[in-house]
């Protein structure tokens, strides 16, 4: 049968395929998409910010793209985050189908570029099969957990423990002994104490806040899939993460903290684990940490540390992949690269 595009309005049969074939892609998510479509910013010449489509075999759905439209200084290019999801990634019919639709689209409205960040593995097939299609690596550094740490959590409570880095489980303890309080809000008033310590984290760690997060609170939260954790020492605020739980994963998404000697950031990953149990996730996703290779300074690298002590695993996705349509996408591929040398990572 012809393979044919279709937009898709049922957020039931989109997560269902999500579910079946690719539970980790949380940006292909329709409660993301959700996100999407009320934070951004209207797009000139009547460009949509977001576009759900299909690729359907005559009943049968082939694949999904979540297509974001991005609107930047240098252009508008195409964001399909851990997308598109296939249901056979050897079946690359599918993919090519897929690929002249986008450009099509692009062509329509003048769009620089599309860059597509698929969660399969970074092996040298999948590599080949973007090279194939004309595609580069995306001249940025690892983003959008592409180069994560995940702990599974098919264990008990007393083996997750005994998997901990022997400081991490002795600073849990002795959270618990200074009597370090961890709450759990889902209600969008607790938000303004986490944007508090958040705006303070990004001047202290050098980084830009992002944006949307009360966006995705708010979305995520009606179908229970978020929870805002709060970390407090003798009534003081130290420590709030953002978590969210999606398909088969908890995820540590959004932090905030201030420095100080108690160990209050422990303690809160532990309840976090806890809940992620008691909720039937099957790992918790410490979200991106810094590649093997890495630099010593990379910014990453205390982070890092600190997440693999709860003990797990690295997975490596493939990294983000560009497909140029325009001349004009080079320029934006240069600035990108200067800004990923400048921060040395």
């Amino acid at each position: 049968m012809p393979l044919e595009i279709k937009i898709i309005t049922n957020k039931t049969v989109w997560e269902d395929f999500i579910k079946t074939y690719s539970p980790a892609s949380l940006f292909q998510s329709w409660n993301w998409g959700e996100v999407i479509l009320t934070s951004s910013k209207s797009l000139k010449n009547s460009v949509p910010s977001l576009v759900r489509i299909g690729v359907y075999e005559g009943s049968q759905l082939q694949g999904i793209a979540s297509v974001q439209f991005v609107s930047a200084r240098r252009g508008i290019y195409m964001h399909v985050r851990h997308g598109p999801v296939l249901r056979d990634w050897s079946n690359l019919n599918v993919f090519s189908f897929l690929m002249n639709y986008l450009r099509a689209e692009g062509n329509k409205k003048n769009v620089l570029f599309a860059r597509l960040s698929p969660l399969i593995p970074n092996n040298a097939e999948n590599i080949n099969v973007f090279k194939k299609f004309g595609f580069i690596d995306a001249p940025i550094h690892a983003m959008d957990g592409e180069y994560c740490w995940v702990l599974d959590l098919d264990k008990s409570e007393d083996e997750l423990l005994t998997g901990m880095r022997k400081t991490t489980r002795y600073l849990i303890r002795q959270a618990i002994k200074a009597e370090v309080k961890i709450t759990r809000s889902t209600n969008s008033d607790d938000l303004s104490d986490f944007f508090s310590l958040y705006r303070k984290t990004a001047e202290r760690h050098h980084f830009v806040a992002h944006t949307g997060i009360e966006e995705e609170f708010n979305i995520f939260r009606k179908d229970k899939e978020i929870c805002l954790f709060q970390g407090f020492y003798q009534q003081k605020l130290i420590s709030s993460a953002l978590i969210l739980f999606y398909q088969n994963q908890a995820i540590y998404h959004h932090s905030a903290s201030i420095d100080q000697k108690i160990p209050v950031n422990y303690l809160l990953q532990w309840e976090v684990i806890k809940e992620a149990k008691s909720r039937k996730m099957k790992i918790y996703n410490f979200w991106g940490i810094a590649p093997e290779n890495s630099k010593r300074h990379h910014p990453w690298q205390g982070l890092s540390l600190f997440k693999k002590g709860f003990g797990g695993r690295a997975i490596e996705y493939l990294h983000a992949k560009d497909v140029p349509f325009r001349f004009g996408y080079w320029k934006s591929y240069t600035i990108d690269l200067i800004r990923k040398m400048k921060k040395g990572y």
